[in-house]
């Protein structure tokens, strides 16, 4: 069954901030690797690819809708890094965001008596539980080891460890 216009346009605005996530996230890696701490890198690259593939979830669910999937323009991030804690509360903070424009989504499917966009959905809501719930452990622990040289390293190695993952769903 087909998406009403306003509610294709607002899972084309989702696909675009899955998209933009992607980019915050390699960003992010980027100031990592800049501060010689590649397994975090890794894991920031990592999250980069799973955002994709959450964008590649939107995209086939509107597409196989009768819809057109669309992504919208993009500005570069502005993110502000000056430690490890800054990069993972800005990661942090644009998970809440994603989880925001998520529960609007949901919302506005549900205004609209879109049962068919329900299991992607209730995925998605899961999905960003999880996804807030481990970047914060991660925030919980860089505080507990502050500037401690070992225990950043140590953090660091175990965050290299993530398994790669494809950007396809």
């Amino acid at each position: 069954m087909k998406m009403s216009e306003s509610l294709e346009q607002a899972f084309n605005q989702q696909i675009t901030l899955e998209f933009e996530a992607s980019i915050v996230y390699r960003q992010l890696a980027i100031k990592l690797d800049e501060m010689d701490l590649p397994g975090m890198a890794a894991w920031l690259r990592h999250q980069a690819d799973e955002e994709i593939v959450h964008a590649n979830k939107f995209i086939d669910h509107v597409s196989d809708r009768g819809n057109h999937a669309e992504i919208g323009a993009i500005a570069a991030p502005a993110v502000k890094v000056e430690s490890v804690l800054d990069a993972f509360e800005a990661s942090l903070k644009h998970e809440e965001r994603v989880s925001a424009a998520i529960r609007e989504l949901y919302r506005a499917a549900d205004k609209e008596g879109d049962l068919d966009s329900r299991p992607l959905l209730n995925w998605f809501l899961e999905e960003q539980v999880e996804e807030e719930a481990t970047v914060s452990e991660i925030i919980g622990r860089v505080k507990l080891i502050k500037d401690d040289g070992p225990g950043l390293l140590r953090l660091d190695e175990e965050l290299g460890k993530r398994p790669a993952t494809s950007t396809e769903a």
